[in-house]
């Protein structure tokens, strides 16, 4: 990872501000500080950049939190509390938009490396060997997604699909439809495997349709497709979708949940404003943003004792009306 102007004050013993100054006005530094500031950071490997001139004084650090889709409401609370624990920390957040491209993700990565020290990766949509790469040379917190080796928050899928799972056969269903969501989401993998694994023990059959796009747009083709495998539950990779389907079997005449029971993940706020209201899975969003902020603080610092750890935050099963007893169906 590459040294910042931080490292270099700690290594000489100064303000940052002073090593600011000893680069941009070296006038204004003692000699013999400045010779010991330069000594440090040629030491690190600390390369200048003139563009720092633009921070005032140099007195914030500056993360980015690159979200996969900023219009998913999902990452609403994920937001908030990043924004507090980098405010309560004198630390700029920057919030970057990959619009679900693996192409624009990197490319924003890249872009933003000199004028930032560190990311947070919300939904990273980017393989494994690029992620692996990129925490090479900068300092990295992973959120909804796991790769060995570098710090991730996530939340419990498996003890989350399995509650999704005891749900549905306590209601008498013998099989769900998951929809599954982009093809590079490493959290719909994650959770397709673990519904997956854990429908038979429970009676269940597993079918998996898609992919779809995570938005209620997309809901109309999850439904059509959800409705062909005859099941009476289905399972949307976010609730975005979820709240689609919902709507495209109201047209068809088809009841929720007195036909077709529909979960979904997320518990974003429109969840309890759709009709019926959406049965979906939580985790503490805002209690995510701060902790994947705090990781990436405590990075920045090189005290960090959970660097490399995968933290899994707990998850419930908020059971609306949109689920309820199998139908028909067959």
């Amino acid at each position: 990872m590459g040294p910042t102007i931080f490292d270099v004050a700690q290594a000489a013993g100064v303000a940052a501000s002073t090593v600011s100054r000893a680069f941009n006005k070296p006038g204004r530094v003692n000699e013999a500080t400045r010779q010991r500031i330069v000594a440090a950071a040629a030491r690190l490997g600390y390369r200048h950049r003139p563009q720092n001139r633009a921070l005032p004084g140099l007195r914030h650090r500056t993360v980015a939190l690159v979200l996969s889709d900023i219009t998913n409401p999902h990452f609403f609370e994920l937001i908030r509390g990043a924004e507090q624990r980098a405010k309560a920390s004198d630390v700029t957040l920057v919030i970057v938009n990959a619009e679900e491209s693996r192409r624009i993700e990197e490319n924003q990565i890249r872009d933003l490396a000199a004028g930032v020290d560190g990311f947070v990766l919300a939904s990273s949509r980017l393989d494994d060997d690029v992620l692996r790469d990129l925490a090479r040379l900068h300092r990295i917190v992973l959120f909804n997604r796991e790769l060995p080796g570098l710090t991730s928050v996530t939340f419990d899928t498996v003890a989350g699909c399995h509650q999704i799972l005891e749900h549905l056969a306590s209601l008498g269903h013998q099989g769900f439809a998951y929809c599954a969501g982009p093809p590079g989401s490493w959290m719909g993998a994650a959770r397709w495997a673990a519904l997956s694994s854990g429908a038979e023990a429970r009676g269940l059959t597993a079918h998996r349709i898609g992919p779809y796009v995570p938005h209620v747009s997309s809901g109309g083709a999850a439904a059509d497709g959800a409705l062909r495998t005859g099941v009476t539950a289905v399972v949307a990779h976010n609730d975005l979708l979820a709240i689609g389907i919902i709507r495209r079997l109201a047209q068809r005449g088809v009841r929720v949940p007195d036909d077709v029971s529909v979960i979904g993940f997320d518990d974003i706020f429109a969840a309890d404003f759709v009709h019926p209201s959406l049965s979906t899975l939580a985790g503490p969003g805002s209690h995510a943003g701060r902790l994947a902020v705090e990781l990436l603080i405590e990075q920045l610092g090189a005290r960090s004792q959970r660097a490399g750890e995968a933290i899994r935050l707990p998850t419930e099963l908020v059971l609306r009306d949109s689920s309820g007893p199998a139908g028909p169906r067959t």
